[in-house]
């Protein structure tokens, strides 16, 4: 593949093979990112686990301390009192069957996390082929199904985030943007590491963190010391 100039260039910052302390490595991504727009920095981290095994499935989701940077459309299927909780709390989108007709009949997608309450669920079920792929189907276990539509919206709003290994053990994960401040990018780093620690099967053994990298939206990665961690 070929890469631009401005890629080239950065990619002389990084020393080959060099595991990076994690405040070494945010500096660098900050300075290699240098397209236009306010980048996303994302965490890529393999995990020693085997995703074919159930009771090895690494999930879940984490507040992240100082958000993402990204305003998150959040779309509620609730009806009643539910619905106008979540019209008060934030939703951008609130509905039921009308809702999901308009998903399925017009293709529409204009949200980025969908929240259902428990009653819900037969509605939302007959999308599930349409929701699922996307990575949009809520879940009890992401905290998207859920009564308290409330505080689902408010922690997706803060900025919550979702991790999740994919078929090759790695999950791609963002921690913030390029203008973020130093610190801010290390505190949400933490945090989320802490809880993808926190979420190591029983079944996974030896080395559970195998690498990290982190990485700009046009910028090469930087590899991290996972013993930092």
């Amino acid at each position: 593949m070929k890469h631009g100039k401005k890629y080239t260039d950065s990619k002389k910052l990084i020393e080959a093979n060099k595991q990076y302390d994690p405040a070494e490595a945010i500096a660098l991504v900050k300075q290699t990112g240098k397209a236009k727009f306010d980048e996303t920095i994302e965490l890529s981290v393999r995990l020693g686990i085997d995703p074919r095994h159930a009771d090895q499935q690494v999930r879940g989701t984490v507040v992240l301390p100082h958000g993402t940077g990204k305003k998150v459309r959040v779309l509620v299927f609730a009806k009643g009192d539910k619905a106008e909780e979540a019209r008060a709390a934030g939703a951008d989108y609130v509905g039921d069957n009308e809702l999901a007709d308009k998903i399925k009949n017009e293709n529409w997608f204009d949200f980025d996390v969908a929240v259902a309450t428990p009653d819900m669920m037969g509605v939302v079920g007959k999308i599930g082929r349409i929701l699922g792929p996307k990575g949009l189907m809520p879940n009890p276990k992401t905290g998207t199904v859920t009564a308290d539509v409330t505080k689902a919206i408010e922690e997706i709003k803060a900025g919550k985030v979702e991790y999740r290994v994919d078929k090759t053990a790695i999950a791609h994960v963002p921690i913030g943007k390029v203008s973020f401040e130093e610190d801010k990018l290390g505190e949400n780093l933490n945090t989320l590491m802490a809880a993808i620690i926190r979420a190591k099967p029983s079944a996974a053994k030896g080395t559970y963190i195998r690498s990290l990298y982190l990485s700009s939206t046009m910028g090469p990665s930087v590899r991290l010391n996972p013993l930092k961690f």
